[in-house]
Parts: C-alpha cells; sequence; structure tokens
C-alpha cells in the first residue's frame, strides 16, 4: 500500500477550495460558487454552531473576573459528570486566590466544598474531608460542606463523625432528606456496633446557633430547595399523623379489655377523624356501640365497613348484631348467611343463625296471631 496523502484543509477530493477568508467585503459570504456537470450552481457554506458561553462570564462571589470564569468552567464540568476536569479548575481558582492574596471566606469556603464534591465523586473521601473542614473553618456551618464531610465519613465507615454531621446538618434545614437517611442508616450501625449505649460514645454535637439558623432559613431556596422541603413537611405531617392514629388505636383496643365501652368509643370517633377510610376502626367502634345498646349507630359504621370491605366477615357479623338489637331479624339472618359464606367455620355464626332464626318464626307467629 502507497502512503496515504494528507490533505491540506479546505480541500474536497483533492481540489483546493478558495480561502473563504480572503474574500472581498462585497463578496457574498453565505454562497460559494462551484461547477457541477459543466453548470455553475450556487453551494450554501457550511453554518458554524457557535456555543453560548456567555454563562463562564457571569460574576461569582467577590471573586475577580479571571477567577470567576475557572470557577464558573469548573461548575459546568462538574454538572456534566467531568468531575477531574472539574476539580482541576477548582484547584486553579484556589491557588489563584493566593496568589493575587484574596483572602475572603465566603469564595474560598465555596471553592473548597466544590473541589471537595468533586473529590467525594471520585471516592476520594480522605480528600474531600480535608477540604469541607477548610470550608468549615472559613465558614462554620456552611451546610454543603457538613452534609459532603458527613457522607465521606460514613463511605470511610467513621459512624461517629459522619452522625455528628448529618445531625448539625439537620438542625440547619430539617428538610434535607439526604441527612435524615444518613442519621438512619448510622443509627442502625452504631446500635449494632456500640450496643443500647451507643448515644454515650457520641461526640459532642454542636449547637447550631439561632442567628446562623434564622440567616440560613431566610436565604432564598431554589427550587429543588423548595421542593424538598415541602416533600418533608409532608412526610413528617404524615408520620406525625400515623404515630397519633396508632397510639390512639392501641389505647381504645386496651380500653375495650377492660370494658370501658363509653371511653373505647371515643378514641375510635378520634381515629377516625384521622383515617376515615380504614374499615377496622368502623368494625372497632361497632363493637363498643353494640356493648352500649345503640343498635342503630353500630349498623351505620358497619355499613361504612361494608362499603370499605364488602367481603369483611366481622362487619356482616356484627352488622348481623346490631339487627338483632333493632329486632330486625330477617336482615340480621341474611347477614349471618353472607358470613357463612364467606367462611363457613365461624361458629359463632351458626349459633347466631339459629337463634335469629328462632326469633324471626316466633316474630312470624305473633304477627299472624295479631292479625
Amino acid at each position: 500500500m502507497g502512503n496515504v496523502q494528507e490533505k491540506p484543509p479546505g480541500s474536497i477530493g483533492g481540489v483546493s477550495r478558495p480561502d473563504q477568508t480572503k474574500r472581498g467585503p462585497t463578496e457574498n459570504r453565505s454562497e460559494t460558487k462551484g461547477v457541477i456537470n459543466g453548470s455553475a450552481e450556487r453551494i450554501p457554506a457550511p453554518q458554524l454552531l457557535v456555543m453560548d458561553e456567555s454563562y463562564l462570564d457571569a460574576p461569582a462571589g467577590g471573586l475577580p473576573p479571571n477567577l470567576a470564569r475557572i470557577k464558573n468552567e469548573g461548575n459546568s464540568l462538574f454538572k456534566h459528570g467531568q468531575f477531574g476536569d472539574a476539580l482541576d479548575k477548582y484547584s486553579q481558582a484556589i491557588d489563584g486566590c493566593a496568589q493575587a492574596g484574596i483572602s475572603n471566606p465566603e469564595d474560598l469556603c465555596i471553592l473548597y466544598s466544590n473541589r471537595a464534591a468533586c473529590y467525594l465523586k471520585d471516592g476520594n473521601s480522605a480528600d474531600c474531608i480535608e477540604d469541607c473542614t477548610k470550608a468549615l473553618q472559613l465558614q462554620p456551618f456552611y451546610l454543603k460542606a457538613l452534609l459532603r464531610r458527613a457522607m465521606a465519613y460514613e463511605s470511610l465507615e467513621r459512624y461517629h463523625k459522619a452522625y455528628v454531621d448529618y445531625k448539625t446538618v439537620l438542625q440547619l434545614d430539617t428538610g434535607v432528606q439526604a441527612a435524615h437517611d444518613g442519621v438512619h442508616r448510622i443509627t442502625r450501625m452504631l446500635i449494632e456496633q456500640d450496643g443500647p449505649e451507643w448515644r454515650e460514645k457520641l461526640p459532642r454535637i454542636p449547637a447550631v446557633p439561632l442567628a446562623v439558623q434564622r440567616e440560613h432559613r431566610e436565604k432564598p431556596a431554589s427550587v429543588q430547595q423548595a421542593q424538598a422541603r415541602a416533600a418533608w413537611a409532608s412526610q413528617e405531617e404524615a408520620r406525625r399523623k400515623e404515630s397519633r392514629l396508632s397510639a390512639l388505636k392501641h389505647e381504645g383496643n386496651e380500653l375495650v379489655k377492660k370494658g370501658h365501652f363509653q371511653d373505647a368509643l371515643h378514641k375510635y370517633s378520634q381515629c377516625l377523624a384521622l383515617k376515615p377510610d380504614e374499615c377496622a376502626l368502623y368494625t372497632n367502634r361497632a363493637i363498643c356501640l353494640l356493648k352500649l345498646s345503640r343498635f342503630q349507630e353500630a349498623k351505620q359504621d358497619c355499613d361504612s365497613a361494608v362499603r370499605l370491605e364488602p367481603t369483611n366477615k366481622k362487619a356482616f357479623y356484627r352488622r348481623a348484631l346490631a339487627h338483632k338489637g333493632l329486632q330486625d331479624f330477617l336482615s340480621a339472618s341474611g347477614d349471618l348467611q353472607e358470613v357463612l359464606q364467606l367462611d363457613p367455620n365461624v361458629k359463632e355464626a351458626e349459633q347466631e343463625l339459629l337463634e335469629v332464626t328462632a326469633l324471626l318464626r316466633q316474630s312470624l307467629m305473633d304477627d299472624a296471631v295479631h292479625t
């Protein structure tokens, strides 16, 4: 094979194109003349894609323009997953600050924290911790540095220090889900590692001053932060409601065991105010109403339970008892037969059906006599 000769730039098929940069000012730069099959045609010039890099010149805190541009380049690289290149940019910016004698704590804190994020992404937890610590020396209680250092500590299994940093983050912002998740994970680890006295082995958790907490809360939140806080508030409200519901239900069950049906009735009513679509709450309250001979209300609760769960045996059985109390023996018989169709082994339903059938027969006989 012969040597392949490299074609000079601007050539097509070995024929050089006129250098467009040498055209005169009156020449049409959007088109180039060519000859195809002996006829002259106009060939559109290739369109050049111009990247918008104006964001690189955006202000970055109090950094001078040359260092602000380097930092912005680092941010862009990090955003696109180029963590090693982003790390180099942040290092250049940090070195540039040292050479220019810039010691603005806020700007340097952000640069160290950003570089720490790169270390964390690349699995270099030790250098991440070092940079986060430098950032926190410049700006104590800087949330991002605390969170990144906590993650780095956790990856190195330094759980006590990770726990402290996660808890400090939550003093600043209870909406940081990553910190909540970290606390839950590490709590399990420490219980396994240190036993029931695990809290006694923790380092002191620093108290974030109220002024710092207030300053953090008053900062304008990004869309993501606002969504995270709203989601956390919703989860926390649901958790509190579920905890309250569980406590009330337990209290109601204990009162039923003791025969305190009026008090239990009140507890189940509170439960239903919190969760009106739980079938078991209606059947539980129906027991109390039956014991208090409030048969019509018991029937209504069983009706609600059946609507929620059309195959609920307890709802049919207790409604049968309510019908019996209302002397509607025919309806009681129908509900008991429904129970036995769902489960033929319910002995109580068999016994009640015999009794209700006898009462129904007697009732029909009495009606016939009166007629």
